[in-house]
């Protein structure tokens, strides 16, 4: 019997995960809230990886409360992640996964494009995805992590941003198509944004290249999600907390 992988949260995304890993072999153990961790830590104490699948709403919630001895198998899947996240709780090398494939409620997963890994585990986690035909391409450096972390963060908060001041089921094809030059003005923010906070700097030909694939790989996405809203506050107060100015950015919020 493989060890087992442990996923704390079970929604719609942790439901593909949990798949992909029964399919490769893997006994598949949940963590649900109102489980006690360190209970459960107690009952698996050497897991081959532990899976934080919670909303990013709960991400730090559950950081806070990660047993000692599964710290050093973290698997990170979140939007919005830079290193500041898990390093803030001394967690120093996890497996990252920048998810690009969406998974809603009575419908099955859609891959985007090859959704890019880092870490320990990058190796078995591709490997699962690929049972179930997800596409994932395996990254060289912390590094290269880091630029698509920030590429994610572009393409989720240029499209929601964007999304704010458009008609309700704007898609992502119809935001490019019929208002490119919005789309890139917040995108051009929210990289400046992305550099001020990570502290390096990105080719934006690069970036822009990168949103482009996103946008053609689900051209039908709805630009204005859930999120949309508190993506707005979240960019503000980040471009107030840096000292950075997001023109088109401020814009918007003004116009709502």
């Amino acid at each position: 019997m493989k060890p087992p992988i442990v996923i704390i949260g079970i929604g719609e995304l942790a439901s593909v995960f949990a798949r992909a890993f029964l399919r490769s072999g893997y006994p598949v153990y949940p963590v649900t809230r109102g489980m006690s961790m360190a209970q459960e830590a107690e009952d698996l104490p050497d897991p081959q990886m532990v899976l934080v699948a919670v909303a990013e709403r709960d991400f730090t919630e559950v950081m806070l409360t990660i047993p000692a001895r599964w710290r050093d198998r973290l698997v990170l899947m979140q939007n919005e992640l830079l290193p500041r996240d898990w390093q803030a709780y001394g967690i120093e090398a996890p497996t990252v996964i920048s998810v690009w494939f969406e998974k809603k409620k009575g419908m099955d997963y859609n891959p985007l494009i090859p959704s890019p890994i880092y870490g320990r585990g990058a190796d078995l986690l591709a490997r699962s995805l690929s049972e179930i035909e997800i596409p994932c391409r395996i990254l060289d450096t912390a590094e290269d992590l880091v630029f698509e972390l920030v590429l994610k963060n572009v393409f989720v908060y240029t499209i929601n941003i964007a999304g704010l001041v458009l008609d309700d089921g704007t898609t992502t094809s119809m935001l490019w198509q019929h208002h490119e030059q919005l789309t890139r003005d917040v995108a051009a923010d929210i990289i400046v944004l992305q550099e001020a906070v990570t502290e390096k700097s990105f080719s934006r030909d690069a970036l822009l290249e990168g949103l482009l694939k996103g946008i053609n790989g689900d051209p039908d996405h709805k630009c204005r999600g859930r999120a949309a809203p508190g993506r707005l506050a979240r960019a503000i107060e980040a471009a107030d907390r840096t000292g950075v100015d997001l023109p088109t950015i401020r814009d918007i919020n003004r116009r709502l």
